[in-house]
């Protein structure tokens, strides 16, 4: 498939059926997210494979603890795949995914956020080309700002200065692909 189709054809899912992915697979998405591009070159994204759903449930709760509804701008996002932004009765921020990528960088630096949402992008891209549903989630500082959530950073030896600032969400969509969006007019120009 040409790129452009795979990131036409994409989709952020948020209905998961409990089937875990393969190793090879959660191994392939990860690379894509070492692959992106990243500033100065600096290669400064740590990527943990949590490869396990029990593990990913608890961190999926862990992530809507504190989740603040009254900071959003709009409260709505699908029919189809509703998020916690929709459905108050959602518990976790994960959507039941099987399998959870964390993308880590380092705080004190200023492109560490571009970064990690460039290596989720890639992963999410890769994932979709493989036959995978995904969804990028954000509130990655919350989800370890309790002891619980440092307790997974210090197994996973996760170096001092290092926050998470997202998620890529894997597994396989649970019911039909969603209806494609419309794309709203006047998002770009191009000048000469």
């Amino acid at each position: 498939m040409d790129i452009i189709d795979v990131i036409r054809t994409r989709h952020s899912i948020r209905k998961y059926q409990s089937k875990q992915i393969t190793r090879e697979d959660l191994e392939k998405v990860i690379e894509a997210g070492l692959r992106a591009p990243n500033a100065g070159g600096r290669q400064g994204s740590i990527i943990i494979g949590v490869h396990n759903s029990e593990l990913t449930e608890k961190l999926g709760k862990l992530n809507i603890a504190k989740f603040d509804r009254s900071a959003l701008l709009g409260n709505y996002v699908s029919d189809e795949q509703p998020s916690i932004i929709d459905d108050p009765n959602i518990k976790s921020g994960f959507y039941g995914a099987p399998s959870v990528c964390v993308i880590f960088g380092p705080e004190d630096f200023l492109y560490s956020t571009a970064d990690a949402f460039c290596c989720a992008e890639n992963m999410i891209i890769e994932a979709h080309s493989i036959g995978l549903a995904s969804c990028i989630i954000a509130r990655g500082e919350e989800t370890f700002s309790n002891p619980e959530g440092r307790k997974f950073l210090a197994d996973w030896e996760i170096p001092e200065g290092y926050v998470a600032h997202c998620f890529v969400l894997l597994g396989y969509i649970d019911g039909p692909e969603p209806s494609p969006k419309k794309l709203h007019e006047g998002r770009f120009k191009i000048v000469d």
